[in-house]
């Protein structure tokens, strides 16, 4: 069982490092799991590894992934890989090596055999691309929605939460880095097959199971096969995602999912190559997505102090949203701690978000929220008919409600999201 909340405003990253003194037992359904024994000289180090490189075991049972070419495919184009200026036009090559090129997220990693892509977490072997992730969380916990954040999808309810390690960016500001940087083989894990997240979920009468923590892009195939079960169990699904990924596998996670919460770091295609080493336009391209799938959809707009902060990001960011998806995607202004490789700027003054939240609302959208200060009014949702408070927030927790069938409890306006 999952041991009692003493504290429930328990940050994440304490939560990574108690776990480190104890393996979380998830009783019922039989599972468990043990952690590498963090400290903190190894967490003030690059990752190395508890091993050296993947073990035999682990390569043996990482089973194929999808969304990848082979340099030696049937009827392969060299197009795929290769780019028109290379000039290979009319010349025929045949790769000694396999090389694979992986199409699950925007970098398309050329892959060579025995090496890894930029994420960690999928591996040439042998000329196939297999996942090293596939059943191995190496996190589980049982958040409130709010923490994600998702805050107009089923207010007020917990999800069963997994990371597994891994991640395509590389973000200078990432509160999780200690999983989303590390490679599968820094965690001594148990196999977790898909049925034992669903059955975990259920015998905890959680209604929702959450991809989270790291980059859930990388365990694609793991998190679509526990979606899929966990719907014939009528148990939702949500995705925590950076928005990195390409379409077709978007598409197929889509497919699946029940709501989606995208990380737009900055509306500056600089800020993306300095601070996130990636690029913004495939994040706006799987909003666009998401938003066309009809998948309830969330963002988040982590708020860095001299980085991304500007009035003109501010404003242009909340033109874009307001222009391609409309007025009630919800969007997370949150404030920015600390952390990783960023060390050395302060939070962000209160005051900034505020004006974020200002901006946003001033160009039309209706559910602007100001994040990760508790207590704060940003942090309610209020009717854009009457303007009342109809869903009262501290912290992560509901305080009060007023909705009626997704309907404002004072006016009868129609309030965006998904409420039962």
């Amino acid at each position: 069982m999952f041991p009692p909340d003493k504290n429930k405003n328990i940050s994440r990253r304490e939560f990574l490092r108690s776990v480190s003194r104890a393996s979380m037992i998830l009783g019922g359904a039989g599972l468990s799991l043990s952690y590498p024994p963090w400290s903190e000289a190894f967490l003030g180090n690059a990752w190395g590894g508890l091993l050296s490189s993947p073990s035999d075991e682990m390569i043996r049972n990482a089973p194929l992934a999808r969304y990848w070419i082979s340099a030696n495919s049937p009827g392969g184009q060299c197009l795929s890989c290769h780019q028109p200026d290379d000039k290979i036009e009319g010349r025929q090559y045949d790769h000694k090596k396999g090389i694979v090129k992986c199409l699950l997220c925007a970098r398309e990693c050329l892959i060579n055999e025995g090496e890894r892509g930029a994420c960690q977490a999928r591996i040439n072997v042998r000329g196939e691309l297999r996942s090293l992730v596939y059943g191995r969380p190496v996190t589980m916990h049982v958040d409130p929605i709010e923490k994600k954040p998702l805050y107009h999808f089923l207010p007020g309810s917990s999800a069963f939460s997994l990371a597994t390690s891994g991640c395509p960016l590389h973000c200078k500001f990432c509160q999780n880095w200690e999983i989303s940087q590390a490679r599968p083989e820094d965690f001594s894990t148990r196999y977790t097959p898909p049925e034992a997240i669903v059955q975990a979920t259920a015998q905890r009468h959680v209604p929702v199971i959450a991809f989270t923590y790291n980059e859930p892009t990388v365990f694609t195939e793991y998190l679509t096969d526990i979606a899929r079960i966990s719907r014939n169990q009528d148990i939702r699904s949500v995705l925590i995602s950076c928005g990195f990924m390409n379409k077709e596998p978007l598409d197929e996670m889509c497919s699946v999912l029940d709501a989606i919460k995208i990380d737009l770091k900055g509306f500056d295609k600089d800020f993306y190559r300095r601070v996130c080493n990636a690029e913004l336009e495939p994040v706006l391209r799987s909003i666009r997505q998401v938003a066309k799938n009809g998948v309830h959809l969330e963002i988040v707009n982590l708020v860095v102090p001299t980085l991304n902060d500007s009035e003109k990001m501010l404003t242009e960011l909340a033109e874009w949203v307001m222009g391609e998806l409309g007025p009630d995607v919800p969007i997370h202004f949150t404030r920015f701690h600390p952390d990783y490789q960023m060390r050395n700027l302060p939070p962000t003054p209160v005051a900034t978000l505020e004006r974020a939240y200002d901006i946003a609302k001033a160009r039309g959208i209706r559910y602007p929220f100001v994040g990760n200060v508790p207590g704060h009014p940003g942090n309610n949702t209020y009717c854009p008919g009457c303007g009342k408070p109809v869903i009262l927030r501290t912290g992560f927790f509901i305080t009060a409600e007023h909705l009626k069938n997704g309907r404002c409890g004072y006016c009868n306006e129609v309030i965006a999201g998904v409420w039962t």
